[in-house]
């Protein structure tokens, strides 16, 4: 809260400048949005997170959820105030050991005062106490936040962190994790990356897992449950760790027959996109009621709907090519979505061509075809479609049809290049579209602003010349599968 102080002339002025400390001139507050225009309230202005430690317990019986996160920062602008993204209820804010004042503003923004003001550079430690009902809370008219007949999930995109956890809630911002939750024994908790430790004490049992690669927001899960846990070890020596939940009925041994190949995968898309990013690999399947799969890194959430209708490796090839293309790179902003969704499809048809199901060529003409030059499909534009049309189908199949494109313009040699090079140009960052077009110029030396314009920017259904297509394409028999992941993130 902020105290506006009157006064005549003279005497205001001085009076004004005796009651503000020297070192609180100029200090403002950090914006409630990292300035993402598809979503102006995501993220927060005037800090950086490195790291965030999250110790926390659960009650599956009556979904609460009480805990501390511990958020190492450092101040990007002199800060009288900050927000962070978040529902639940805080009994408590410190900001380097000191209590700090917090309030709630707008859907899901905790603004914090420290009791003294921020410099620009300073290290800053947030410590938020917290507790609450996860499954009661809801943001602009939705939840993110899963429950399960033994539990719950989050995993969700844009946003599911708020539900769970104070966070500067944008790709733009990732940190590295630890996080620890008790639940009551024989329940079990799936995270990121690598589990350090469990340890059982009166009744509760303890998981500590850690994920030591920059991660954002969007891609920490939680998953608390009864799971049947595998682990091994892929031929590239990549740790994978998935998880089933023990009451899946008749999709488990289509969940089994289809995540049990990650490893192999993992191994196989590192071919194409280079080492894998990540200290483990690996997937898990909650009793959910979604449609979805979403790429959270290093430990991919499928629905059981993803198998309803048998094993499906095309869906975990998606995911696990998100691990290079949106998880080790990830997007600047909301609009750069087809650096995520457009590589993760082709991986799908590249995926086809090795199975021998349909060439990415195939597959692209047959594409192409399917959607006359009157289709809706081409008025979205995957190089900045909107947010309405963030996952509109178009910004993965004609998302691919681009990467088709690139290909056949600038021939196979540059074109696997640029698909094993650019994980490596910008590991653990973000980048942009226009990133992408500039490396892939540099790598090819053509100029491509015209081939990326008409893919991924003009909403028209661009000269079939690109792709080479000619007559009547049929049907890929990998189709029908990859269809059926139209769903995924």
């Amino acid at each position: 809260m902020h105290r506006r102080i009157l006064a005549p002339g003279a005497l205001a002025a001085a009076s004004l400048l005796l009651a503000v400390p020297a070192s609180a001139a100029g200090h403002s507050p950090g914006a409630p949005g990292i300035g993402d225009p598809y979503y102006p309230y995501y993220g927060n202005g005037g800090y950086d997170v490195s790291h965030y430690d999250l110790r926390l317990q659960y009650q599956p019986a009556t979904d609460e959820l009480s805990g501390t996160a511990t958020i190492l920062a450092r101040t990007t602008q002199d800060l009288s105030s900050f927000d962070l993204d978040f529902l639940l209820d805080v009994s408590e804010v410190r900001v380097n050991g000191a209590k700090a004042a917090f309030t709630t503003s707008g859907q899901h923004e905790l603004v914090v005062t420290p009791a003294s003001p921020l410099d620009k550079g300073t290290q800053v430690t947030v410590v938020v106490r917290y507790s609450g009902v996860p499954s009661t809370k809801s943001a602009y008219g939705f939840s993110t936040w899963h429950r399960t007949p033994d539990g719950a999930v989050a995993a969700d995109e844009p946003e599911s962190a708020w539900w769970w956890y104070p966070s500067n809630d944008h790709p733009l911002d990732k940190a590295t994790y630890d996080v620890s939750v008790a639940v009551p024994d024989g329940t079990q908790v799936i995270s990121n990356g690598l589990l350090q430790s469990s340890s059982s004490q009166r009744g509760w049992t303890r998981y500590n897992w850690r994920q030591n690669k920059p991660q954002a927001t969007y891609l920490t899960t939680l998953a608390v449950g009864r799971f049947d846990i595998t682990t091994s070890t892929s031929e590239g020596g990549v740790p994978v760790v998935n998880a089933y939940s023990k009451d899946l009925g008749d999709n488990d041994g289509a969940a089994r027959a289809s995540v049990e190949r990650t490893g192999e995968l993992v191994d196989w898309l590192s071919g194409y996109f280079g080492p894998y990013p990540f200290s483990s690999a690996g997937g898990y399947v909650p009793n959910t009621t979604t449609g979805y799969a979403l790429e959270t890194q290093s430990r991919v959430y499928y629905s059981p709907k993803q198998f309803a209708n048998g094993s499906n490796t095309s869906v975990v090839v998606h995911e696990l090519a998100h691990q290079w293309y949106g998880d080790d790179v990830s997007l600047k902003g909301w609009k750069d979505i087809w650096l995520n969704e457009g590589f993760a499809r082709y991986a799908q048809w590249l995926w086809s061509e090795h199975e021998g199901e349909g060439t990415t060529q195939e597959l692209a003409d047959y594409v192409y075809a399917s959607h006359p030059a009157d289709d809706a499909f081409w008025t979205v534009r995957p190089g900045d479609p909107g947010p309405d049309d963030q996952f509109d189908i178009a910004v993965y199949d004609r998302g691919a049809l681009a990467v088709q494109a690139l290909r056949n313009a600038v021939g196979d040699d540059a074109f696997f290049t640029i698909l094993k090079g650019w994980p490596k140009e910008y590991a653990y960052g973000n980048a942009s579209v226009a990133d992408f077009e500039a490396y892939a110029e540099k790598v090819s030396g053509k100029s491509l602003s015209g081939l990326f314009d008409a893919w991924l920017f003009e909403p028209t259904k661009p000269a079939a010349a690109a792709l080479r297509a000619a007559g009547v394409p049929v049907q890929p028999r990998s189709w029908k599968k990859i269809e059926a992941t139209n769903d995924v993130h």
